[in-house]
């Protein structure tokens, strides 16, 4: 699609849902979450730009915007339309520009550990100024130096409950990523790098779901302002969770998500 292959995989039948991954993850990052969605829903999982094998080193083409223009475009190609989207961190922030650009796509909404950008513009300059520096490790270091980095971060400081499986699970994920075209990805589709959404939030029309984990200080805030900006929004607080509670407390993030997704598939 304009010059970049996509990596695209489906399985299931009924309502399509699209699965999209945070930074340093891949279509298959979803695990045992995807397996039980493709049992309800026909799943979308994708590789977003600059990880696994949807390969490009060009910033401009990992944006989060010309990448909801993209996603919009394969879920029509797909005869996917409305879908359900799913998405966490880079996956959320995705999810809410596709849901803002293009809201006939989207059915309902679940956005997990979302932010809607930065808003002022020395924020996002300085913000910018410290992805181009990790982007400059990522490329200089190579991707053992750089996962041992990301794995210190301190938003990731509750991953210390992840059974050993599950934690060696997301590293072999991240290791297999190339660092050149992880470091596009940085560049290109960042906080600081995004258009801020907070103004056009309160235009979302799909039923949307935020859920937060009640451990992450600096995510949780930013999905409570999310949730506050969309009509009608619900916010789940996960307890005893960080960053990722699709990994932290699996059954409670599966829970809420199936049983917000299944409300229009009951009706």
């Amino acid at each position: 699609m304009d010059g970049l292959r996509w990596e695209v995989r489906t399985r299931g039948e009924g309502q399509p849902l699209l699965l999209l991954h945070g930074f340093t993850g891949r279509g298959t990052s979803w695990g045992g979450h995807g397996t039980a969605f493709a049992r309800r829903f026909r799943t979308i999982a994708v590789d977003l730009p600059g990880h696994g094998r949807t390969r490009t080193a060009d910033p401009a083409r990992a944006t989060v915007e010309r990448t909801a223009d993209d996603l919009a475009r394969i879920l029509g190609t797909l005869d996917a339309l409305p879908a359900h989207v799913l998405g966490y961190s880079l996956g959320a922030r995705i999810a809410l520009r596709l849901a803002v650009a293009h809201p006939r796509v989207v059915a309902r909404l679940v956005l997990e550990s979302p932010s809607a950008g930065i808003r002022d513009e020395d924020g996002r300059r300085a913000r910018r100024a410290a992805d181009e520096a990790l982007a400059a490790r990522i490329e200089h270091g190579g991707i053992e130096a750089f996962t041992a980095e990301w794995e210190r971060n301190p938003v990731f400081a509750t991953h210390h409950v992840l059974p050993p499986t599950a934690a060696a699970r997301q590293r072999a994920i991240r290791l297999r990523n190339d660092p050149f075209r992880l470091a596009a990805s940085l560049r290109g589709a960042g906080q600081g790098a995004m258009e801020p959404l907070h103004d056009r939030l309160a235009g979302i029309t799909a039923p949307t779901l935020v859920i937060a984990g009640a451990l992450d200080d600096i995510g949780r805030p930013r999905a409570e302002l999310v949730a506050a900006g969309i009509p009608g929004a619900h916010l789940a607080v996960v307890g005893g969770a960080g960053h990722t509670p699709h990994l932290e407390r699996p059954r409670d993030f599966r829970r809420l998500a199936l049983d917000f997704l299944q409300e229009v598939s009951a009706a």
